[in-house]
C-alpha cells in the first residue's frame, strides 16, 4: 500500500503532466489529434485520486496538505468532472477560434480547485481559490471578438473578487486572533478567540460563500455568463457555484455565530424560493438552469448552516453530477421544437389527494424515527413538497391506470437509487472530522417559515393569473433574472464581418 506521502508525490506529478499536456496543445504546429493524449493524461490524477480514496483512513497532514477522505472525494469529483467536459469540448468547440486555448484553461480550473481542497494551509486554499476563479472568468471572455462574454465576465469578476477578498479577509482576522494559518477540527475556538472577531470572521465567510453560490442579491453573475459556451457554463453550475459548501466545512470549528448562522440561513430560504420562480418564469433553458442551481445551492447553504456538513457534501456531488449532464445534454432540447405539443391532460383529483396524503404519512414517519433535530424538521418539509410535486408530476398527471403505474413505479425506484447512492457516500465520509453548528430554534423556524409561506404565496398567486398579484411577482421575476442590456445579443454580431 502506497504511503500518503509517495501517493500526494505521484499525485503532483500527474497534475504537472496534466498541466504542461495543456501548454503544448497551445502550441500551432502541434496537430489538433492530440487532444486525444491530453485526455489520457487526465485521467492519471484522477486513477491516484481515487487510490488515494480508497487506502486513506483517518486524516493524515503531509506538509501544508491534510488528506483525508473528503479532500480525496472533492479533488476526485472536481477533476473527473473536469475530464468529462474537456471530452465533451473535443467535438462540440472543434472550429472555434480559441479551440487550443480552452483546454489549458479548463485544466488550470479544475487543478487549481483541487489543489485547494487538499490543502491544510489556509493561505494556499485562499491562493488557490483565487487562481480558480481567474481562470474560470478568463474562460468566459476567451471569445474576445465578441462583446457580450467580455460584459458578462466583468461582471463575473467584480462578484468573484469581492467574494474572494471576503474569504481573504476572513483567514486574516483568523490569523491575527489566533496567530495560525491551520484551522485544528479539534481546537475549541470559543476559548481562543474573542466573540467579536469569530462573529466577523463567520459574517466574512456568508459573503464568501453566497456569491460563488449565486445567492440573491448576488446572482447576477450567474445569469451574465449563460453567454459563455456550453461547457464553461457546465463547469460552473457543477463545480464552482459548489465550492461554498466545502468552505465552510473545512471552516465548520469556527463557523458557529448564531447572528452569522440566521443570516445564512435567511438568505439561503430566500435564494430558494427566487431561484425556484426564475427558473418558472423564463423560457431561456440556461436561464432556466440557471433559476434550479441558485434554489439547490440555497438548499445546500441551509445545510450547512444547519451543521450537517456531510449532507451538504452529498448534495453538492450529485448536484454537480446532475448539473453537469444536463448542460452537456443542453443540445437535445432543440428536438422538443419539432414535437406537437401533447393534448392537455387534466390532473385526478383523487389522486392528487391520494399523493398529498402519502407524503404527509411518509413524513411524519421519517420525523417520527429521525433523531428530531432542526435538519430533520427542515428535511421533513423538504421531503413532503418533493413527494407531492413529483406525484402530481408522474402520477396524478398521467394517463390511464397503467401510465398512474409505471408512475409510480419511477417513484419508488429513484427513491431506492436515492436510499443506495445516500447510504455510499454516508460510509465514506463517516470518519470524517466535522463540527456540527446549533443555531438557535428561532432561526430554523424562520427558515421554515419563509419555505412554507413562499410556496402557499406562490401557489396562491399561480392558481390567480389575471390577478396583479400574479402579474407583479411574474414580472419581478423575469426582471431578475435578466442579464443587462450589455450582456443581451440576439445574434452573435461578430460574425458578420465572417460573411
Amino acid at each position: 500500500m502506497l504511503s500518503s506521502s509517495l501517493l500526494l508525490i505521484l499525485f503532483f506529478v500527474t497534475l504537472v503532466i496534466a498541466v504542461l499536456s495543456g501548454i503544448i496543445f497551445l502550441i500551432p504546429s502541434v496537430p489538433v489529434k492530440y487532444i486525444r493524449l491530453h485526455l489520457t493524461l487526465l485521467l492519471l490524477p484522477v486513477i491516484v485520486g481515487v487510490i488515494g480514496l480508497i487506502t486513506v483512513n483517518g486524516r493524515e497532514v503531509v506538509g501544508v496538505f491534510a488528506l483525508d477522505k473528503l479532500a480525496w472525494l472533492v479533488g476526485v469529483f472536481v477533476l473527473a468532472l473536469g475530464f468529462i467536459i474537456q471530452k465533451f469540448s473535443t467535438r462540440y468547440l472543434l472550429g472555434d477560434r480559441n479551440y487550443r486555448k480552452y483546454f489549458p484553461l479548463y485544466t488550470c480550473t479544475t487543478i487549481f480547485a483541487s489543489i485547494g481542497w487538499l490543502s491544510n494551509d489556509l493561505r494556499l486554499m485562499v491562493v488557490c481559490w483565487g487562481l480558480t476563479l481567474w481562470c474560470l472568468t478568463q474562460l468566459i471572455r476567451l471569445n474576445q471578438s465578441w462583446k457580450v462574454p467580455a460584459e458578462a465576465a466583468k461582471v463575473s469578476a467584480r462578484s468573484f473578487i469581492i467574494g474572494w477578498g471576503a474569504l481573504l479577509l476572513a483567514v486574516v482576522v483568523f490569523y491575527i486572533g489566533t496567530g495560525e494559518w491551520v484551522i485544528d477540527p479539534s481546537q475549541d475556538y470559543d476559548n481562543v478567540m474573542s466573540y467579536g472577531l469569530k462573529l466577523i470572521i463567520d459574517l466574512l465567510l456568508v459573503l464568501a460563500v453566497i456569491i460563488p453560490a449565486a445567492q440573491y442579491p448576488f446572482q447576477s453573475w450567474l445569469i451574465e455568463s449563460v453567454v459563455a459556451p456550453t461547457p464553461v457554463s457546465a463547469i460552473m453550475h457543477a463545480g464552482i457555484v459548489n465550492a461554498g459548501g466545502i468552505i465552510l466545512t473545512r471552516f465548520s470549528p469556527v463557523f458557529d455565530n448564531n447572528i452569522a448562522l440566521t443570516v445564512l440561513l435567511v438568505i439561503s430560504s430566500i435564494s430558494v424560493l427566487i431561484g425556484s420562480g426564475i427558473s418558472l418564469v423564463h423560457v431561456d433553458y440556461k436561464r432556466q438552469l440557471v433559476g434550479s442551481t441558485m434554489s439547490q445551492m440555497g438548499f445546500m447553504l441551509v445545510q450547512c448552516a444547519l451543521g450537517v456538513y456531510s449532507a451538504a457534501v452529498i448534495h453538492l456531488i450529485l448536484h454537480g453530477v446532475f448539473k453537469a449532464t444536463l448542460f452537456l445534454q443542453s443540445g437535445s432540447i432543440v428536438k422538443r421544437f419539432n414535437i406537437p405539443t401533447p393534448p392537455n391532460v387534466k390532473r385526478s383529483y383523487a389522486w392528487t389527494v391520494l399523493g398529498r396524503t402519502l407524503a404527509i404519512v411518509i413524513t411524519v414517519i421519517f420525523f417520527i424515527m429521525s433523531d428530531h433535530t432542526s435538519y430533520t424538521l427542515i428535511s421533513a418539509f423538504i421531503l413532503a413538497w418533493s413527494l407531492s410535486v413529483s406525484w402530481n408530476q408522474l402520477v396524478a398527471l398521467n394517463r390511464g391506470v397503467m401510465g398512474r403505474v409505471i408512475g409510480i413505479a419511477m417513484l419508488i425506484i429513484v427513491a431506492a437509487v436515492y436510499v443506495v447512492t445516500h447510504q455510499i457516500f454516508v460510509s465514506l465520509l463517516h470518519n470524517v472530522y466535522m463540527i456540527t453548528s446549533h443555531p438557535p430554534l428561532v432561526s430554523v423556524m424562520i427558515c421554515i417559515a419563509i419555505l412554507v409561506l413562499g410556496s402557499i404565496f406562490s401557489i396562491w398567486v399561480a392558481r390567480r393569473r389575471d390577478s396583479t398579484a400574479f402579474a407583479k411577482v411574474y414580472l419581478w421575476l423575469v426582471k431578475i433574472g435578466e442579464a443587462k442590456f450589455k450582456s443581451v445579443e440576439s445574434h452573435p454580431n461578430y460574425l458578420k464581418k465572417y460573411l
